[in-house]
Order: structure tokens, then C-alpha cells, then sequence
């Protein structure tokens, strides 16, 4: 399979080391009930602004209803690869708490949730590939999500397969070298 581990200027456990976004996922790959029981429990561990875990997933596996709604929203490239994912998830923002107060960190936490589950994901031997690329208002109408409820990102979860199923563009894409900015670029200061 067409694993990669990154190139890096510092020691990184091996779950951040050898995390990427496949898109040639293996249609011969299922999750059944259960099987990403383990990376729901590290997003749910996940930390949060006063604990209010405002994240929310909507777990659609290949060949069911939900799956295939998902699927209908995406838009570009996606709609090429992520059909072949074992499993796509809705990441859904909680924006507002039960009394009614605006989570201003909402979208963010949720971020660092979906972090969280893509390194178990891959701790566990799967690979998850976030997408901005779905019509959310589709998304909030296909499953009757509130006001509140704000799909951010749908991920893609799986196996991966070898990158010659894909179209020649998205194949150019899988092979390319990994590549990061510089780490001294990313640090504003460190006095």
C-alpha cells in the first residue's frame, strides 16, 4: 500500500508521523457496527473550552442510506475518491449550549476532536481524509440538523488501496512527496 511517513525536524510519535489524507481508499474495506467505537471515544476525550465538548458526528458507512446522502454533497474532486471510503463522517459544531449561549470555540473544538480521532484512526490502522469541499445547507437538510447544528467538515475513513484506481490527476496527487513548511516558518516567536 501506498503508506508515507512524514519527514520531520524532531522525534513525533509514530500515529502524527505516518498520518496523511489518502484518497484511494479500499472498496473491499467495511466498518461494521463497532468498529470505530475506539475512535469516537478519543474524539469524546478530546479537550474542549469549560468541558462542553460541542462536537457532534453523524457516522455514514458504505452502502447504507446515510452514506449515500453524505455522498451526495460533496462537491470537486470529491465526488471522484470519497465514495470508496469505508465510512464518511459529518463533523457537526454545536454553536449554541442548552441554555441557549453562544459556544464561541465550538468550531474549534470540534477541530481538535476531529484531530483526535484521525490519529486513533490511524493508531488503529485506518486512514481519515478531511474534506471542505460538501454543500452544508444539503447536509443540514439531509438530516434535519438546527440552526446550531454547523456541519464543518465531513471526513472519509478506511483502509487505503493502491493509487492506481484513482483518475490520472487525483493518482499525481497520491504519489507526490509529502511536504510541510519549514517548522522555523510556522513560529512567530519563541523568545
Amino acid at each position: 500500500m501506498n503508506a508515507r511517513h512524514a519527514e520531520t525536524s524532531a522525534p513525533i510519535i509514530d500515529p502524527i508521523a505516518s498520518r496523511w489524507s489518502p484518497r484511494s481508499f479500499a472498496t473491499e474495506h467495511s466498518l461494521p457496527e463497532g468498529a470505530l467505537r475506539g475512535v469516537f471515544e478519543a474524539a469524546r476525550w478530546a479537550p474542549s473550552a469549560s468541558n462542553t465538548q460541542p462536537w457532534r458526528f453523524i457516522i455514514a458507512r458504505r452502502g447504507g442510506e446515510a452514506f449515500a446522502k453524505v455522498e451526495a454533497t460533496l462537491i470537486g474532486f470529491n465526488q471522484q475518491w470519497a465514495g470508496r471510503a469505508a465510512a464518511l463522517v459529518v463533523n457537526v459544531a454545536e454553536t449554541v449550549d442548552a441554555e441557549g449561549k453562544t459556544q464561541r470555540w465550538a468550531e474549534y473544538d470540534l477541530g481538535q476532536a476531529v484531530a483526535t480521532y484521525s490519529l486513533q484512526a490511524r493508531a488503529e490502522g485506518l486512514y481519515a481524509h478531511q474534506m471542505g469541499g460538501f454543500d452544508p445547507e444539503a447536509l443540514r437538510t439531509a438530516f434535519g440538523l438546527t440552526e446550531h447544528q454547523v456541519p464543518v467538515s465531513v471526513s472519509a475513513i478506511g483502509a487505503i488501496s493502491e493509487p492506481e484506481q484513482l483518475p490520472d490527476t487525483l493518482r499525481e496527487r497520491e504519489v507526490a512527496p509529502r511536504s510541510r513548511m519549514d517548522l522555523d516558518d510556522l513560529i512567530l516567536l519563541n523568545d
